[in-house]
């Protein structure tokens, strides 16, 4: 059961608002947005953020994405259905978000493969991608919101 809804608090709705309008900025970036729903909801899963892996999941079907690669996320070093550029994407999500855990951060060998496949403006939404998705993971996992009511585009009024 959730503990607390954000978005019926003035403060928690404005803040919402900003989060939203900076995943607005990283959508209208250079990098492709099945990458982006691929790396969110793979830090969502290692979050253990229902709601999060609800949301990521369903947008990124509706964008098109396949059950089997949306199946397979959270193995994708043992999955062949992933690009280079892809993989490099999720290793970097991984090792941005286990930052906590005894890991050392990005390694050099992830950013070296991340510099291969991406741009300066594809680096800027990608960094920025990890840093806001585990953000948005930590608020639903406090107030502990819970997945399975997600219906893709229920969130757009919020940049308007």
């Amino acid at each position: 059961m959730e503990r607390f809804d954000m978005m019926a608090d003035e403060l928690g709705a404005r803040i919402a608002r900003r989060v939203a309008n900076v995943a607005l900025a990283i959508q209208g970036s250079t990098l492709p947005r099945d990458l982006q729903d691929l790396v969110q909801l793979r830090v969502s899963q290692i979050n253990g953020c229902g709601f999060c892996v609800d949301f990521h999941t369903k947008d990124a079907a509706a964008a098109g994405a396949s059950a089997v690669r949306l199946h397979l996320v959270a193995a994708w070093r043992e999955a062949t259905v992933f690009t280079d550029a892809e993989r490099a994407a999720l290793a970097l999500a991984e090792e941005g978000t286990r930052v906590a855990d005894a890991h050392p951060g990005v390694s050099d060998e992830t950013w070296a493969r991340v510099r291969e496949h991406f741009d300066d403006e594809q680096v800027a939404a990608l960094v920025s991608l990890v840093a806001m998705i585990n953000a948005s993971n930590r608020l639903n996992v406090i107030v502990r919101k819970p997945g399975g009511s997600y219906q893709p585009g229920m969130f757009d009024a919020l940049t308007r």
